[in-house]
């Protein structure tokens, strides 16, 4: 079934993966596109762990291999090979019956007139990486961890214009206050009206600086916006900085009852981001078995 046609039709919940990067750290590796050239079968065997907890999506281990940011931060790795391998092994693993999308993320550079770079050189990063994750298998395109409202449309325009295939797109918010905020200063109920008007299929929130019940809040903005389909994907709980590294330290049963929340204030794609793992989805999984079957 082609990836429209699952979202359109299924009204049930539907859970997506939880975080592929703090997975590869949790195994000694590199968080980032390389491992799926580097460390091939630890990718190949998360992205089954995933299946196996209860997820129905599997994200491409490709958040952020946009040409941009590869020149800035791995240099020498190859825009086309890493995502061709991150599309192809997470299409291994899903095989024909589910869905795979193509996960697209910021340049990590500030589009004018706030930094350097322009929109049109940004629209042709992810212009190019939406054209190879296509090639590579996927079924639609999911543009995410977006903390500006206009990298975010521009990533979107860049995947409508690739490939026609489904767009999703997620944002991360800093605050649930005024509205929910980006650290841009985007609220939730703009950012939900401006990328629905733009064409994505499905819009919502992930990372940020929120635990999955405020979250929830975020969701209910969007769903006064009028959203047509809401993701919600949050963190394992709030960013702790200990010892120097950054920890996510909520529990799989709390953060499924966290997701709970997110689904009874109106999302229906739900799934994890960082510092989440295939226990987190197998918690969520059993807490939405009762509607899954109900609706």
């Amino acid at each position: 079934m082609k990836l429209a046609e699952f979202l359109g039709e299924n009204q049930k919940p539907v859970l997506l993966d939880g975080a592929m990067g703090t997975q590869l750290a949790a195994a000694g590796l590199a968080m980032g596109g390389q491992t799926n050239l580097t460390h091939p079968e630890t990718v190949l065997a998360i992205h089954r762990q995933y299946l196996e907890a209860g997820a129905e999506l599997l994200i491409t281990n490709t958040l952020t291999m946009n040409r941009i940011y590869i020149e800035a931060h791995h240099h020498g790795l190859d825009v086309r090979e890493v995502n061709l391998a991150g599309a192809r092994l997470a299409r291994t693993a899903a095989g024909e019956g589910r869905c795979v999308l193509g996960d697209i993320s910021s340049t990590g550079q500030m589009l004018q007139p706030y930094g350097d770079l322009s929109e049109e050189d940004a629209f042709a990063a992810f212009h190019e990486q939406a054209a190879i994750l296509a090639e590579g298998g996927v079924d639609g395109f999911i543009i995410e961890t977006m903390f500006s409202l206009a990298e975010a449309v521009c990533a979107l325009r860049a995947c409508r214009a690739a490939a026609d295939l489904p767009v999703l797109v997620c944002i991360s918010f800093t605050t649930v206050a005024n509205g929910g905020r980006t650290i841009m200063g985007d609220s939730a109920q703009d950012c939900a009206l401006t990328l629905t008007r733009e064409g994505a299929v499905a819009v919502g929130a992930n990372c940020g600086d929120l635990d999955p019940f405020q979250t929830a809040e975020i969701v209910t903005k969007m769903q006064e916006a009028g959203s047509p389909l809401i993701i919600a994907q949050p963190n394992g709980g709030k960013p702790k900085l200990v010892e120097g590294r950054t920890v996510f330290d909520m529990s799989p049963y709390d953060f499924a009852a966290g997701i709970y929340q997110c689904y009874q204030a109106g999302a229906r794609l739900l799934g994890g981001c960082c510092g989440t793992s295939p226990e987190h989805i197998r918690a969520a999984a059993e807490l939405l078995k009762k509607e899954k079957k109900e609706a």
